[in-house]
Parts: structure tokens; sequence; C-alpha cells
């Protein structure tokens, strides 16, 4: 049996994970390909510090280029996070023709064109299904299993953190502070916690995807992102009564002409009737709609140990086969379809919208917000306006029909400064999954 022998830069939670599995479930992997992987090389900051997964002291070394640049290393896997020394692991490998696994959504999502470029250039692959949603094989799906299909809308809840965060403010009817600090009490959100609930961990994976899905390079920097520090109890509370769940959501979408594509991260009211409402706690799922395939769903852990580890493996397995029967190239990562993409600024983006205003309980408030609504040529499909007593400040709700980011933008700016206006007016999108809009 061919044997391939395994380069791995990092042996903390996600390496020392991918050596657990590969002792564990190697010698099935080899049964399935007829090739086995042998771990080498394990490249660390200290080979002496103390860790959790026990890796022999032999295989471990505290420089990276012993786990790349060794000619008897035939595989590379980046496992350290990060987008500096990362970057030139991965460089350094791909240009000795060395093929390379990576889970870090980070480093393609700053640096995945640069990268991408360089694989074809020295002729290796470049694996990458644990960077985005854990264990959820969507990578290959987008790439491999819907290559006859263009991706009219994706939808992901990609962040268990969000998730878990958003679910429990739900079902317990708790504020944001308080369930993020127990979330980061438990492990689930970082200190501080800024890369997952201002949305930006949802936005390197969301731009991975849109990527593959349009064919053309996302430029990071064009995704509009929003996270969900704002999403209140409240809000949460009357998106409940009007049926929706509230998720963070990475949102692909072609827009209705030309090339254009939606490519943004934003909480969004989830109709309650839809499968991606019942996605709960740290789970991940994605939703992809192909124009022959129709509607799928892929759901499951996006994070921890184990789930990116059975994501890695399933790239090492592939490049394994790879290596054994001599293919330089897969699926190309970026490939145009009908015409040059480009991403459609958040002002161009058609949606629904849920309004929540503070107003002063006083007649004439709903008549006054109602006519600018109606200037700006924005409908409105329903209100909940709480029972209060005169003078006081209340809650003001809207649904909002079909328009523009930036008509529903500028209205709510000429709404926030009417005089009953007691604070900046708060708009969550509305996403209905349906076929084709307004």
């Amino acid at each position: 049996m061919q044997q391939v022998n395994l380069g791995m830069v990092g042996g903390g939670t996600v390496g020392g994970g991918v050596y657990e599995a590969l002792q564990k479930n190697g010698p099935l992997m080899a049964s399935r390909l007829n090739v086995g992987l042998n771990v080498a090389r394990v490249a660390v900051k200290n080979p002496e510090k103390g860790r959790a997964t026990r890796i022999p002291r032999s295989l471990l070394t505290a420089d990276w280029r012993e786990a790349v640049c060794d000619p008897d290393i035939h595989l590379v896997a980046e496992l350290i996070g990060g987008t500096t020394i990362a970057r030139e692991v991965v460089l350094t490998a791909l240009k000795l023709g060395k093929p390379v696994v990576t889970a870090n959504k980070a480093l393609l999502s700053a640096h995945g064109e640069e990268l991408f470029s360089a694989a074809r250039k020295f002729g290796a692959n470049l694996y990458y299904e644990a960077s985005v949603a854990g264990g959820i094989p969507i990578i290959k799906a987008l790439r491999e299993g819907f290559v006859g299909n263009r991706i009219t809308a994706l939808h992901g809840i990609v962040n268990g953190t969000c998730n878990y965060i958003l679910t429990r403010m739900k079902l317990e009817g708790a504020d944001f502070a308080s369930v993020l600090a127990d979330a980061q009490k438990l492990g689930y959100a970082e200190t501080p916690p800024d890369l997952d609930v201002d949305g930006h961990d949802a936005a390197h994976k969301t731009g991975i995807l849109a990527s593959l899905a349009h064919g053309f390079w996302v430029n990071p920097k064009k995704i509009h992102v929003e996270g969900i520090r704002n999403v209140t109890a409240l809000d949460i509370q009357f998106a409940g009564e009007l049926g929706y769940t509230i998720k963070l959501l990475g949102i692909v979408k072609k827009l209705q002409t030309g090339c254009s594509v939606q490519v943004s991260v934003y909480p969004a009211l989830v109709p309650n009737a839809h499968v991606m409402a019942s996605v709960n706690h740290a789970f991940n799922a994605v939703f992809v709609r192909g124009d022959i395939v129709g509607d799928a769903l892929f759901y499951g852990r996006g994070a921890g140990k184990e789930a990116t580890a059975s994501a890695v493996l399933s790239d090492l397995g592939d490049a394994a086969l790879d290596l054994k029967l001599g293919t330089k190239h897969r699926l190309p990562a970026f490939v145009p379809h009908d015409c040059s993409g480009r991403v459609a600024p958040i002002e161009e983006v058609v949606s629904q919208y849920f309004v929540r205003l503070n107003v002063t309980d006083r007649p004439g408030v709903l008549a006054q917000v109602a006519t600018i609504f109606g200037k700006s040529n924005i409908g409105i499909s329903s209100v909940i306006q709480p029972e209060g007593h005169e003078g006081k400040t209340v809650p003001l709700i809207f649904m909002l029909h079909y328009a523009t980011h930036g008509a529903v933008a500028k209205a709510l700016n000429q709404i926030g400064k009417l005089s009953a206006i007691k604070s900046r007016p708060v708009m969550i999108r509305v996403e209905s999954f349906e076929q084709e809009q307004p």
C-alpha cells in the first residue's frame, strides 16, 4: 500500500483533534483509499509544552519549515490559524508543489485569490473543506455536487456562537449582554467576542461560499456585515408574535438583473415555518437553491475539535488519493460563469423589513410615519401598536413590503428626526426564501 507522509503545522485544538482522529480512523481511511496516511512531523510553538493531545515528542518540532520543506513530506496541513505565518506556510508548500489542507477561513478570506493562483501556477492542490461550517461538507457540495447547477440563492447559519446566543435569547427572553457573558463562561464565545458577534467570522465564511457559488473572487471589503449586538429581547419577542425567529444569516443571492450578487451578513427574521428557524444552539446549517436541483439543506456541527477534524480528514483523504493517482488539478475554485460577477452594494439589495420605533404615544404619530414611508414608495404590510398611556413611550412595529435598503435607510433617517421618535429606529431584514422577488 502506498504511504503518504503528512507534515502538520499546528498541534493545538484543531491539530490535536486531527492527530487523534488519524490515530483512531487512519486504518479505516487506508482501507477505503488504499493509501496510508503517516504523520511524519508536527510543528508547534513549544515542543516541550504539555498539551491535551499526546503527540510523540519525536514527531514535534518548533520549526514549521521542517514540517513543510522536508522532501520526504508529501502533504501539508496548515492548522494554526491567523493570516501571517499561515500564509507563509501555505505559499511555501504550494511553491514546492505540495498539496495543502487548511481549516483557515480568515486566511482564505484575506489571501484566497493569491493562494489559489499559486496553487495553479505550481501544480498543487489547495483543500479547504474545514474552513466553512465545520463538519458539514458544504465546500465539496458546491464545488462538485452542484457542478451542473447555477446557485441562485444561499443562506447560511455559519457562526455557532451567534446562533447559540440568539437561541437562548429566544427561549429564555434574556438580553444579549447576559447571554453573551454566560456563553463566554461556557467557552462558546471568546474574550473579546468581536470576531463572532460582530459578524466578521460569518463574513469570512460567506465570502468563500459566494466565491464558489458564483465563480469570481469576492473581496471581503465588499461584503456588507452586521452583527447581533443590537438585537434586543424586545425584537425577538415581537418577531415571535409575528411568526418569525431572528437568525444571523450569511446570504448570497443572484440579483434579478445583470451579473450582480448580494453577499451580506446580518440578523434577519426567518419564518418559523421554514427549516432554518429550527436550527438552534451551536449548530450550523446552509440552505442552497440551485436552478436544477431546487432546494437543499446541509446541517450539522459547525465548530469544535471533532467536527473540524472530520472535515480535515476528508480533505486529507482526497489529497492522498490525488497524490496516488497523480491528479495535479481539482475543479478550479473560481470559474467565471455567464459574465463577470459583481458584489452589489447593500443600497441596491431588495428585502422585506421589520422596523421598531420607540415613540411617544400620542395621536398622529402613526400617520406621520406612514406618510414618510408612503412618499418613499415603501408599502406597509402590518403594524403592531401595543396599548400604552398618553405621553408614555411605547414600541411601534412595522412590517414593510419589498424595498431597496437605500430607500428604507433614507426613510428611517427622516423618521428618526420626528419629535415623537425617542431613539434610533431599529431595522431588521426579513428573509422569506421565496423563489422570486418583486
